[in-house]
């Protein structure tokens, strides 16, 4: 069975997956090429720094843009394997319908439904784990960057 089969097999679910796979690692992608170094983003807060705000206000803000996009990769890690679950449970409901009506005589009766239900288990946390691993590395990242700008620039 090629992959094709496979997406065709596990029916609508995978595609949302796939959808949702698409937009997080274009996000993930955008945040490792645009992600400033820890002096790019402390020279930045030390230009915008003005007598009407605070240090420690412009590093809340600068890292609050530096979170942007963040929110929908943890998001996707969150809702694809809930989605590979509503799969999974799509995948028994047909095979119990399927074995309503035909009975239990054939066990290829059911097989098919228990299949929809591996692929989407699958495909959800396919999709799940790079997205959370991405989701950790750059909230680490931003907290390096937050920690060092505050060490700089509030001690001065």
């Amino acid at each position: 069975m090629d992959l094709m089969s496979y997406i065709d097999k596990g029916g609508i679910i995978v595609y949302i997956l796939i959808a949702l796979n698409i937009v997080g690692f274009t996000i993930i992608l955008w945040k490792f090429f645009t992600l400033p170094r820890k002096r790019t983003i402390i020279n930045q807060i030390k230009q915008k720094i003005t007598n009407n705000s605070s240090i420690n206000s412009q590093i809340e803000y600068e890292v609050k843009k530096l979170e942007s996009g963040l929110t929908v990769i943890k998001n996707i890690a969150t809702i694809a394997p809930l989605l590979g679950l509503l799969g999974t449970v799509i995948g028994v409901y047909k095979s119990f319908e399927a074995i309503t009506q035909n009975g239990l005589g054939d066990p290829t009766i059911f097989s098919n439904g228990i299949g929809i239900a591996l692929i989407t288990t699958i495909a959800g946390l396919i999709v799940a784990i790079p997205h959370q691993i991405a989701y950790n590395h750059f909230i680490s990242l931003i907290d390096s960057i937050e920690l060092k700008a505050k060490k700089e620039l509030v001690s001065q």
